[in-house]
């Protein structure tokens, strides 16, 4: 089928590419004059505007949108309504936030313009390996993009999870998840490497692949990562959030639901960011107030 890709960074590009080699025409659109160029030579129409992507798309027009949650979503949506007809389908694969994608479909619904959450995980591997598609929606419209989401997923690595906001919703809880199981293996992997055993740190990810309870592709993953830098030197400690672990925990504290490993692995994210933590000079001055432990000047 036909569509338009709207975003064309590292998944949105890969993405493309993989619809155009199963078979799909793309219209591709980025404002990145160079990213349009590499897309174009793998076989996508560029456009040089979403207006004009748009306008090369045929009723009903279905045009996917990955690009970053937040302002630019919603502003890409937003001209989108106002530039497609009834029937037509918006789907954003980014990382919005669940109800973010409701309120943006009852904006959409208003013009009779069908809104899809699709909530896409796979990475920079996605193009070989294919995308884990959780997909929110109506029958209709998921229906209609169904070619596409059969593309882009491996066998059994496509759901229709439910109405508008579910497909955003399970994304971000299995974002969530994957907080809580990058800070185990973090920990896990620095109580080897302070232990009083000389251990090849490399080599014990390697043999946890095989049999092992605790074997995962992240697993399979750290394995590379140490054949490329056995000691990891010269990788600082800081480690980024792009939202949906916060969100998780937000709504787990909405639903009542305890979820402490997903909740500190995240506050364990914010700590890496502290060249300096304040409330350690706090809890070290106190020590010394009350009982006179000895405090490490700077």
């Amino acid at each position: 089928m036909k569509l338009a890709m709207i975003g064309l960074g590292r998944m949105g590009g890969n993405m493309a590419e993989r619809l155009i080699n199963g078979g799909h025409e793309v219209v591709a659109f980025d404002p990145s004059e160079e990213a349009r160029t590499q897309v174009a030579a793998k076989g996508a129409v560029a456009a040089a505007s979403l207006e004009e992507a748009v306008e090369k798309l045929s009723h009903p027009r279905v045009v996917w949108v990955m690009v970053p949650a937040g302002r630019i979503t919603e502003e890409t949506i937003a001209t989108l309504v106002e530039r497609l007809s009834p029937g037509d389908i918006i789907i954003d694969g980014g990382n919005s936030n669940f109800r973010d994608s409701m309120r943006r479909a009852e904006l959409a619904r208003a013009r009779q313009i069908e809104f899809v959450d699709c909530g896409t995980s796979g990475g920079v591997w996605g193009l070989a390996n294919g995308y884990c598609l959780m997909v929110g929606g109506s029958d209709d419209a998921v229906h209609t993009a169904e070619p596409v989401f059969r593309t882009l997923a491996p066998e059994d690595g496509y759901l229709h999870t439910g109405p508008v906001g579910s497909g955003h919703f399970v994304k971000m809880v299995h974002n969530g998840i994957e907080y809580g199981m990058l800070q185990a293996y973090g920990e896990g992997f620095e109580i080897l490497e302070k232990s009083q055993f000389d251990l090849n740190l490399g080599a014990v990810a390697e043999v946890w692949r095989h049999g092992s309870v605790v074997r995962s592709w992240l697993l399979d993953l750290l394995t590379d990562a140490y054949q490329e830098n056995p000691t990891l030197e010269h990788i600082r400690g800081y480690v980024d959030d792009s939202g949906e672990g916060r969100w998780t925990v937000q709504e787990a504290i909405n639903e009542n639901v305890p979820a402490p490993v997903i909740t500190l692995s995240l506050l364990a994210r914010l700590s890496s960011r502290q060249d300096e933590s304040y409330s350690a000079k706090v809890i070290a001055a106190l020590r010394n107030q009350f009982g006179g432990h000895a405090m490490h000047n700077e």
